[in-house]
């Protein structure tokens, strides 16, 4: 089985930027410990990180057929992106939302994410642990799916 990750704007700073928001733990080690994991659960991840939305976008489109799942921290664009939305719903790509803080308890403009719909789930307010727990959530969903997906 293979997940992808996808990292959307300014993740790539986690670690430095507003730690007392995000944590300090940093993109890097996130996926180092997220490799861990996915080597237990006999899985294999593929990381990706953009801080611009078209390329994202495609990196979305790309997995059509290529990954199982993926694992989804849009950034700020959870709360902007109809596209990035639109982009999971036409490939058909399941995923968990994720996010470090809780969005639910932060400034208003961030109590709405245009991407849960269509998301298995959503872990947020975690810090660095929603990572993990959103794998561990996705490979048990998709393991009761059909055994013929990549």
């Amino acid at each position: 089985m293979r997940i992808a990750v996808f990292n959307g704007p300014n993740l790539n700073l986690l670690g430095v930027r507003e730690p007392e928001i995000y944590g300090r733990t940093t993109l890097a080690e996130i996926e180092a410990r997220l490799e861990e994991v996915g080597a237990e659960l006999g899985v294999t991840l593929l990381f990706s990180q953009f801080n611009d939305e078209g390329r994202m976008l495609d990196a979305v489109h790309n997995c059509r057929g290529v990954v199982t799942g993926a694992l989804v921290n849009a950034g700020a664009w959870t709360h902007t992106s109809l596209a990035l939305r639109d982009a999971f719903a036409a490939v058909s790509l399941p995923y968990v939302e994720v996010h470090l803080s809780n969005i639910y308890a932060r400034e208003p403009e961030r109590r709405h994410s245009w991407l849960a719909p269509g998301a298995i789930a959503i872990v947020a307010g975690f810090g660095a642990d929603g990572y993990e727990l959103a794998l561990r959530g996705l490979v048990r969903a998709l393991s009761r799916a059909e055994p013929s997906t990549p």
